[in-house]
């Protein structure tokens, strides 16, 4: 599948792209801390387009490794008043010969914790979010991507209560967390892999495309070298993909981070490190920011400058002594170092200012997909491993 930035059909600054993906992964943090539900899911960055039904009705979707529930919003909804805005109509099942309503004693039903059965024996469905909720009925329909088209289980949804803009114009949400309601496991892919476009460089085309490869197709290329870490068992309850973060360095500099500052907690009560492509930016906790952002300042004593009020950024530099800023290691154990470039942590709002775009959390650390552009991805889940390698996204 190809893939969108949400932010290419606005007509924002790179400041007003900055802070609505710093809110936006404020608000989708808030979701993995409070809310106790089968997915969590705030706001995304990246949107597949596909076709739903026969005959085929468009509809865009908000891709998600940190869920695993595919939906859209039905024109059911409509009829209610309790749809949010999108860019194209919404999906309209009677006009469809390929929907099929899945029975409430359906496995895929009862995968979707919060399920109950309709007077007519078919499946309902409730799923909670750090923005509200979306409710609807479990079906079968035909979807058709770029590069092929297979029968999914999906939400189709007639009550949607979500902060205005949480959707970002898109119809709904395609998982690819490790629960049974998602893309990859529905398809029974063993594996899968995308690369990020940056969004938010002056000499990046608007609306690059980025890619989603499932299945077969899913692979990384030659060129640079391929860094593999096992994933990190996680408790069953989330979808998240953990990976075993150890270390970090700024420069040539390691920080004095312990390594249990990521671990998982015990019994499943939180903490460790997962990879979320619908977090716009990373999240560290507090002992591992801390540290961090010290260490920048030491290493750029002379060149920061202040912040603008009420940015929630802590960190800024003359663009002109952007070049001064280090470029950042992410270590993991078992060897693989990912290195992000300055320009995968910092970014100039203006022509005149350029900050860190990372921030502090009390309980989790999440790695975002703004320090994962032109980063290509490949979870194997035969081999519970995820390999990376830097790429020209725009160019697979």
């Amino acid at each position: 599948m190809e893939l969108i930035h949400v932010d290419g059909k606005g007509n924002y600054t790179v400041a007003e792209r900055v802070q609505r993906a710093m809110a936006s992964s404020r608000q989708r943090l808030t979701s993995f801390v409070d809310v106790s539900a089968p997915v969590h899911w705030n706001t995304s960055q990246y949107i597949a387009e596909y076709l739903i039904g026969n005959p085929p009705q468009r509809a865009e979707a908000l891709i998600d490794t940190g869920s695993d529930l595919i939906w859209t919003q039905c024109s059911t909804c409509s009829l209610k008043g309790s749809c949010v805005m999108q860019g194209l109509p919404y999906y309209n099942a009677s006009k469809s010969d390929s929907f099929h309503p899945v029975p409430c004693n359906d496995t895929l039903c009862l995968a979707n914790r919060a399920h109950s059965c309709r007077q007519d024996g078919s499946c309902a469905f409730g799923a909670f979010y750090g923005v509200g909720d979306a409710r609807g009925s479990i079906g079968t329909e035909v979807f058709a991507f770029e590069h092929g088209s297979v029968t999914l289980t999906f939400g189709c949804v007639d009550t949607l209560q979500f902060t205005p803009g949480s959707l970002d114009g898109s119809s709904g949400l395609i998982g690819l967390g490790r629960g049974p309601l998602s893309l990859v496991s529905q398809i029974g892919a063993s594996k899968f892999s995308y690369c990020h476009t940056p969004y938010l460089r002056s000499n990046v085309t608007p609306g690059a495309r980025s890619h989603l490869f499932v299945g077969a197709s899913a692979s990384l290329s030659g060129g640079s070298p391929v860094m593999s870490m096992s994933f990190v068992q996680g408790p069953k309850k989330y979808p998240f993909y953990y990976v075993p973060l150890i270390g970090i360095s700024v420069g040539q500099t390691r920080l004095s981070i312990p390594p249990m500052m990521f671990a998982l907690k015990p019994n499943g009560t939180g903490g460790g490190v997962f990879v979320d492509s619908g977090n716009p930016t990373s999240v560290l906790v507090d002992g591992a920011y801390r540290p961090l952002r010290e260490e920048l300042r030491r290493q750029l004593h002379g060149s920061l400058l202040p912040p603008p009020a009420g940015s929630g950024i802590d960190l800024c530099v003359a663009v002109a002594q952007e070049k001064a800023v280090p470029s950042m290691v992410f270590h993991f154990s078992g060897g693989a170092d990912m290195v992000l470039p300055p320009e995968n942590y910092w970014v100039p709002l203006d022509d005149s200012i350029s900050c860190m775009v990372m921030h502090k959390s009390s309980s989790v650390s999440i790695i975002g997909n703004f320090q994962l552009q032109n980063m290509h991805l490949l979870y194997d889940l035969t081999k519970e491993e995820l390999s990376f390698q830097t790429a020209d996204c725009s160019s697979l």
